[in-house]
């Protein structure tokens, strides 16, 4: 085999790595936003006690970015394609971890109910869903058009975040006191959920940067 096909080769492992811990992040984020409109002691405890397959998982498609920056040295595009892939990578452990934090906080919330209050986070969840589906299918797809998509849904997703901070910071305020533990960790389930959707945000500069050879900063803008 000429060390070209080798490398090619290579690459093709790293891409079939880099997806198959985003669909595993996929599953883990899907679980935790489920767990939001039916907790399940049981699967809480479950799904954090799994999290250590995706570090093994990102683990493993880092070590193979190393190994084959130093073999091969590659250059223009193909540099572009590992330099993204291990960031990537790291953002999806990110956001396994804020799937986790999430599972943490509902474990919390059972412990200190609000009194008189609850939120619907199923838009916000879908939403954010939906932004991690397709930044992998732009990654998939080296669809950069795609990938600037997010930008735009990241700011719903923040002013989904914010009407969450207003009314829990209402009910504090009306004298909700004795529920401060389960409201303060309410927002924060808001907060995770809004910075899965940054992360997504930061695999879409991946994207175009790969794509485009554009570093993009703050919803899409070149620096």
């Amino acid at each position: 085999m000429s060390r070209h096909m080798f490398f090619h080769r290579e690459i093709d492992k790293l891409k079939k790595g880099i997806l198959n811990l985003g669909g595993m992040v996929e599953v883990q984020v899907r679980n935790a936003c489920a767990l939001l409109g039916k907790y399940d002691e049981q699967a809480a405890r479950e799904l954090m006690n799994s999290d250590w397959k995706i570090d093994d998982a990102e683990i493993a498609v880092e070590e193979e970015c190393l190994k084959v920056l130093a073999l091969h040295q590659p250059v223009a595009r193909d540099l572009r394609l590992i330099i993204a892939i291990i960031k990537i990578n790291n953002e999806l452990e990110r956001i396994a971890d804020i799937a986790i934090n999430i599972t943490k906080r509902l474990i919390t919330i059972q412990k200190h109910t609000p009194v008189n209050f609850s939120f619907d986070y199923q838009p916000m969840a879908e939403q954010v869903l939906e932004m991690l589906k397709i930044s992998l299918d732009a990654l998939v797809t080296e669809d950069a058009t795609l990938a600037r998509k997010l930008f735009v849904m990241d700011e719903e997703v923040d002013s989904m975040r914010n009407m969450v901070y207003r009314e829990v910071i209402a009910e504090i305020q009306g004298g909700n006191t004795a529920g401060a533990t389960g409201l303060v960790n309410l927002y924060l389930i808001a907060r995770h959920l809004e910075r899965i959707g940054d992360r997504t945000n930061n695999i879409a500069e991946e994207i175009i940067y790969l794509v485009e050879g554009e570093i993009v900063r703050g919803g899409g803008e070149a620096v």
